[in-house]
């Protein structure tokens, strides 16, 4: 809202926001926003107006419209790295930062909920991580913030990922990092937390940053991505817009799901809202998928079946 929203439609009466505003608001975020992100924005702006017809501010929502239409997702699957790839990868990055992708892989962490890791949301006895905020950077300002949607979560950490943090925290103590509290301008409330993963000054680390001086040249060591090249004004890395960060999240959902481990219990890992957003986006990932349900009408119907059911004692005997 702060970010989208107000900046545009901000200083707007709710009477004066038509369809015909949101039609044009729409092509906006199209020209600077991925579909699924304008989407979420427009959702938001959408509860907004929704209350305002509650608390009979205007009369209807005019987000309904049938004319105002939300940018359509692209048909795209997400993508996994193969196992080979995730491992060189993890062992061609700096000491420091390995274990960013440990927990990427390991534990389906976003980037940012990486960088807000503290000593203090590790379980160890119980094998867990409280997944309690992230790190995000606006205007060259580093914030804390809730997790994405504003929700915070447990996240079973396998013993190999604690063997790794254990290994970390040894090499790298954590810094203790101020930050304001829920944006960059919310300087009235800074909190401190004992990150886990710093830069070598001791500070936070800015994701932007991050992707350019750390992730990439691993990228390009491992052979993901080429090289730098020489742009007009500086050296630049190619594009990998499938190789980001979150890559290592698509991962870890493939491999616990082909592990055969329940939807539902992944979605909690992960943090959405419903597993049929975990369906919607890792399904492919399922190889048993109708498997299951062959077999199970098979045994009813096929011949194993049909035998088990003449030698059964309530079958019907015919007649004499």
């Amino acid at each position: 809202m702060r970010l989208h929203v107000v900046p545009h439609l901000g200083g707007m009466p709710l009477n004066k926001v038509s369809a015909a505003e949101l039609r044009a608001y729409v092509v906006k975020l199209e020209s600077s926003c991925s579909p699924q992100y304008a989407r979420s924005i427009l959702s938001a702006l959408s509860s907004v107006l929704e209350t305002a017809v509650d608390d009979k501010r205007i009369a209807r929502n005019p987000m309904r419209s049938k004319s105002v239409r939300w940018p359509k997702l692209p048909d795209e699957r997400r993508e996994a790295w193969p196992e080979a790839t995730a491992r060189k990868v993890r062992d061609e990055i700096s000491q420091r930062h390995r274990i960013a992708v440990v927990l990427g892989l390991g534990c389906g962490l976003r980037q940012g909920e990486v960088f807000g890791l503290s000593l203090d949301d590790i379980d160890y006895g119980r094998g867990v991580l409280n997944i309690r905020r992230q790190v995000q950077i606006l205007n060259g300002r580093k914030y804390y913030t809730l997790p994405k949607g504003g929700k915070t979560r447990v996240v079973d950490m396998p013993r190999s990922v604690a063997d790794e943090l254990r290994k970390h925290v040894r090499t790298y103590p954590g810094s203790e990092i101020e930050l304001p509290w829920g944006g960059p301008e919310s300087d009235r409330e800074r909190k401190k937390f004992s990150l886990v993963l710093t830069t070598k000054y001791g500070n936070a680390i800015a994701a932007n940053t991050w992707n350019t001086e750390i992730w990439k040249p691993a990228l390009a060591r491992a052979g993901v991505i080429k090289p730098q090249v020489k742009g007009a004004k500086r050296w630049q890395w190619q594009a990998a817009p499938k190789d980001g960060f979150h890559v290592l999240r698509h991962t870890y959902a493939s491999l616990v799901l082909e592990a055969g481990e329940s939807v539902v219990t992944l979605a909690k890992w992960l943090g959405h809202s419903s597993p049929t957003i975990t369906l919607d986006h890792y399904a492919h990932f399922m190889p048993e998928a109708g498997k299951k349900g062959r077999r199970a009408i098979d045994n009813l119907l096929g011949e194993r079946g049909e035998a088990a059911g003449a030698n059964s004692p309530d079958s019907p005997q015919g007649p004499p």
